[in-house]
């Protein structure tokens, strides 16, 4: 038996990278697995590569009319949520003379907008003992230049859980944070200064990490299997690091 058997999870931002793995490692721990896209060919090609136990539903995290409509489909279909990944969110690099509104409106609305709505949204279908994870970031609490409206975005949601662990408590609804280090993804290499630079700039990440590798998708996707199994059941408001001991030491 595995140890998320029965349980109806959703992933937002399940296509790709650290979200389609997490997807993955759910459905292979048990769960059956609601995932969100904006694009709807990579949100097939993620199911396909999944294969099954999961449904994709295009949907933008920003978009409230979209989060309606993600939690009427898995209302229909399942009638209840267990786990709710709020993994959806965007990073772009500007210097703080860059900074624009469009930039600023953009990541907000995505990673602290979003996810506020995410959660909001699926209070009615969680049930009393499920599990929260937030997707922060270790920037949140590291300064980074060219970072600096993301890295808020992220500090913000390691906050909310704090809150929302005190909220929600009296239904033992566990509101936990994963905050990924330095991970291969192509959100990664989007920071890269040209994709001609992609490997030299992982290289010189990886040299900065104390394990001396960047980190790989399905281990962000280990912990937040475990963070969502009742082997996390005393677990509550959180913030895990899975970052090759990068904010540690």
């Amino acid at each position: 038996m595995s140890r998320l058997d029965g349980k109806i999870a959703l992933v937002t931002g399940g296509t790709s990278g650290i979200g389609l793995a997490t997807a993955r490692r759910l459905v292979a721990d048990g769960a059956y697995v609601f995932i969100t896209g904006r694009r709807q060919k990579a949100l097939d090609a993620a199911v396909k590569a999944i294969e099954r136990n999961v449904t994709g539903i295009r949907a933008d995290s920003a978009d409230l009319e979209d989060l309606d409509r993600v939690y009427q489909t898995i209302t229909k279909e399942k009638g209840k949520l267990d786990i709710l990944f709020a993994n959806a969110g965007i990073a772009e690099r500007k210097s703080l003379a860059e900074v624009t509104e469009a930039h600023f409106d953009s990541i907000f609305d995505v990673n602290v907008r979003g996810v506020v709505f995410t959660v909001q949204k699926a209070l009615p279908l969680l049930r009393d003992g499920a599990s929260v994870i937030l997707n922060a970031s270790i920037v949140a609490s590291t300064g980074n230049p060219g970072l600096s409206v993301y890295s808020a975005t992220k500090a913000a949601v390691r906050s909310f859980a704090r809150s929302w662990t005190l909220e929600l408590k009296d239904r033992k609804i566990r509101v936990n944070v994963v905050s990924p280090g330095r991970i291969t993804t192509d959100g990664l290499s989007g920071l890269a200064p040209n994709p001609s630079q992609t490997d030299g700039f992982f290289a010189y990440l990886a040299g900065q990490v104390p394990f001396g590798r960047l980190g790989q998708p399905e281990e962000i996707a280990a912990a937040v299997s475990f963070l969502a199994s009742d082997d996390a059941s005393y677990i509550g408001g959180i913030e895990l690091f899975v970052d090759g001991a990068i904010n540690q030491v």
